[in-house]
């Protein structure tokens, strides 16, 4: 079953007005894994990360909030007594909004870290989202990593899609990126794009088009992550500990005001001239695709027997089950995905 994307706590935070960094060279920084080279997507290329206390505000957790690194890391950790998570102490109408993960190791079922955008404190029935969930697993069995898109409350078309990784998460810090614009939406593992949504006229207000505030978090997601409920968190194995480093906004910042929020004064951020991906990044994109989604929205025709008006559902095909499942790669198991939605 498909549960609504991140339902952990999302209390208000303050509105502290933040300027918009400008655009340095391409120069590929360094990662938060003690001068490990994490592989950062050419949006960032030379752009400084912030600091905790530059830009985030705890919103639930107590101590299990731990910043490290002069505050340019966060730990975030789920035990038995509470998960953990901070946002971004403004709202922002469109821009690209970066982290750096770490997961945890072993045994991780149940367990969810969401990297993402909401307003959903400010509209509860019409609210926008753009996620990464992290979907922990049993030992021996790899994470997943979903993303989501919702506007103006569409959580019933929720436009889920999950996917495998190339590596393996809980080894080293890896850079999890969403860049949102007027008219096109982009998910990005480290250099690659993995997700292209473009606003159409069809989609109306499903495409997200509100401010919303940046958030982190870890929660217990036992009742729907892994295998649908069938394994839920083992606290045997608490803390379970996700890190954030490179923490990059780079957005429009809007007034608190509601009334004025929709109207802020950015000029033609840099970020719009990024969301036009070159041939390569498309192909990139593409291969990524073909071979590490395991689930499609769009291929989905249980939840959706006429497809969204944005799905080319006919592309790959043979690849996907009528639940939207990818089925098993040949020479591998030969059977289905073993996610169950």
């Amino acid at each position: 079953m498909m549960a609504s994307s991140s339902s952990s706590p999302s209390p208000r935070p303050s509105r502290r007005l933040l300027p918009v960094l400008a655009v340095a060279a391409a120069v590929l920084l360094l990662g938060p894994g003690g001068g490990v080279e994490a592989r950062q997507p050419p949006p960032l290329h030379g752009v400084r990360p912030m600091a905790f206390g530059e830009g985030y505000t705890q919103i639930f957790g107590s101590a299990n909030l731990a910043l490290r690194g002069e505050g340019r890391r966060v730990h975030l950790s789920l035990d038995e007594a509470t998960g953990a998570g901070f946002a971004s102490q403004d709202l922002f109408l469109h821009g690209f909004f970066s982290a750096a993960v770490k997961l945890p190791a072993d045994y991780a079922a149940g367990v969810v870290v969401a990297f993402y955008l909401t307003n959903g404190d400010r509209y509860e029935k019409t609210h926008d989202e753009l996620d990464f969930e992290f979907l922990g697993n049993v030992r021996g069995r790899e994470w997943r990593v979903q993303t989501n898109v919702y506007g103006n409350g569409s959580t019933g078309a929720g436009r889920e899609e999950r996917y495998d990784l190339p590596f393996d998460p809980t080894d080293d810090f890896h850079h999890y990126s969403i860049l949102w614009t007027k008219h096109r939406i982009i998910f990005y593992v480290d250099e690659t794009p993995i997700r292209e949504v473009a606003r159409t006229e069809a989609m109306g207000a499903a495409f997200p088009s509100k401010p919303m505030s940046l958030y982190a978090t870890i929660w217990d997601g036992s009742a729907w992550a892994t295998l649908g409920g069938r394994y839920r968190v083992d606290y045997k194995y608490a803390p379970f500990v996700a890190q954030f480093g490179d923490l990059v906004m780079q957005g429009c910042p809007v007034s608190s005001n509601p009334a004025a929020a929709a109207a802020p004064s950015c000029g033609t951020p840099w970020f719009e001239a990024a969301a036009s991906l070159s041939g390569e990044q498309r192909r990139a994109m593409a291969a990524f695709r073909h071979g590490h989604m395991s689930y499609s929205y769009c291929h989905d025709r249980r939840r959706y027997p006429v497809a969204l008006s944005e799905c080319d559902a006919a592309r790959l095909r043979r690849l996907f089950g009528p639940d939207g499942m990818k089925y098993g790669r040949r020479g591998a198991r030969g059977r289905r995905s073993d996610v169950v939605m």
